[in-house]
C-alpha cells in the first residue's frame, strides 16, 4: 500500500508548523489572505442581505432611492451584527456560542420574512422556528466537537 509523503506544513505528530489549523491540519491559506478573508465575509454577506431585503420590500416593482437606502443601512446592519456575534461566540460556552448564532440566524430570518408583506406573528415565528433549528444543530455540533472549556477535539 503507497503512502503520501509527508508536506511541508502537515501534521508531525502533536507539534503543529506554520500556521496549521486547529486540528493540525495544514492551512492552506496565508495570514494575509485570512486577515482579507475576515473583512470580505461580512461585506460581502452584508450586501447579499440588504439587497435581498431591499428586493423583498419592493416587491418586484422599481428600484427607488428610499429602497436602495433601505437596502445599505441593511447591509450595514447586519454585517455589524455578524461580526458582533462573530467576536463574542467565538469566546463563550459552547451552549452560549450555539444560542448566539441560532438567535441571529432566527433574527436573520424573520427579518426577511418580515420584508414579504408578512404578518408580525407568522414572520416571528418562522424566525423562532429557524433559529431553533440553528441552535439545535450547532448545539449538536459544538458539544461533539469540542470539550466543556471549549476547546477544540479530534
Amino acid at each position: 500500500m503507497a503512502h503520501a509523503a509527508p508536506a511541508p506544513g502537515g501534521r508531525t505528530g502533536t507539534a503543529r508548523t506554520g500556521t496549521a489549523g486547529t486540528r493540525g491540519l495544514p492551512d492552506v491559506f496565508s495570514a494575509r489572505t485570512h486577515r482579507v478573508m475576515s473583512v470580505a465575509v461580512p461585506v460581502v454577506m452584508g450586501l447579499v442581505y440588504g439587497y435581498w431585503a431591499a428586493a423583498n420590500r419592493r416587491s418586484g416593482g422599481e428600484i427607488t432611492g428610499w429602497n436602495l437606502l433601505f437596502g445599505f443601512v441593511t447591509a450595514i446592519a447586519f454585517m455589524a451584527l455578524y461580526v458582533a456575534v462573530r467576536y463574542v461566540a467565538a469566546r463563550v460556552i459552547r451552549e452560549v456560542h450555539a444560542l448566539m448564532w441560532g438567535t441571529f440566524a432566527g433574527g436573520t430570518f424573520g427579518f426577511l420574512y418580515s420584508q414579504t408583506d408578512a404578518s408580525v406573528l407568522k414572520s416571528s415565528l418562522m424566525g423562532l422556528a429557524i433559529g431553533a433549528v440553528c441552535f439545535v444543530v450547532l448545539f449538536y455540533r459544538y458539544y461533539t466537537h469540542e470539550d466543556a472549556q471549549g476547546r477544540r477535539i479530534a
